[in-house]
């Protein structure tokens, strides 16, 4: 018996049931990779970033979730090449899949129980996301931006429902929209850490602090 199809499992009906001590013999998730691409990339280098937002109430299975970052990841390898972009998958899938397997074979009716003892074994895992979730990001130059848009719009067709494509006012994958940021980092509040930023705030030792030796209250 093979795996069921999507559509059995795309909506939230029962509580989270996650993998434990009680729940064993969970399949493993067929997303190993959430960050693909330059993701050591500092964060200067990639300003424009795009989300795919969920516009449902569902689960995501993550034979989709895998299936749409190899979509994303092999259209933007081909069109701006491997060390232009970084992709990270924001949605994880924890919620444990079950099926009650039935025989199909001929004289299945004698050897079955039915009903009986219904409760299904594990065939699966998916995320469960709401409204307003970011299922990916994808962060590149500013001069990329028609190929990310159409990088994820190729991802969406891997998930059911509705989802939509937004650009981000923010730079990279920070919280600060680009002109604070471009103000912070100039001002010394802010300072690049690998793929993230430091904030330097006005705690601690005055010899420790950045502010401080550039001159700041």
């Amino acid at each position: 018996m093979g795996r069921r199809p999507a559509r059995c499992y795309r909506y939230q009906k029962n509580k989270p049931y996650i993998k434990s001590r009680y729940c064993r013999g969970v399949p493993e998730s067929k997303i190993k990779i959430y960050d693909v691409g330059n993701k050591k990339a500092p964060v200067d280098l990639f300003p424009f970033v795009a989300h795919l937002v969920c516009d449902e109430k569902q689960q995501i299975s993550s034979e989709a979730l895998e299936a749409c970052r190899v979509a994303v990841n092999k259209y933007l390898t081909k069109h701006v090449g491997k060390d232009a972009y970084h992709i990270r998958m924001r949605a994880h899938p924890f919620h444990v899949l079950r099926a009650n397997k039935m025989l199909s074979c001929a004289g299945a009716d004698r050897l079955s129980s039915g009903m009986r003892h219904s409760y299904g074994k594990p065939i699966g895992v998916s995320a469960r996301v709401n409204i307003g979730q970011v299922l990916l990001s994808v962060r590149a130059k500013d001069a990329h931006e028609k190929f990310v848009i159409e990088a994820i719009r190729r991802g969406k067709f891997k998930f059911a429902g509705r989802q939509k494509i937004l650009k981000s006012l923010k730079w990279g994958f920070t919280k600060y929209p680009r002109e604070v940021y471009v103000a912070k980092r100039k001002s010394g509040e802010l300072s690049a850490d690998g793929n993230i930023v430091k904030v330097h705030n006005r705690r601690g030792k005055l010899e420790d602090s950045v502010l401080y030796q550039a001159g700041q209250e």
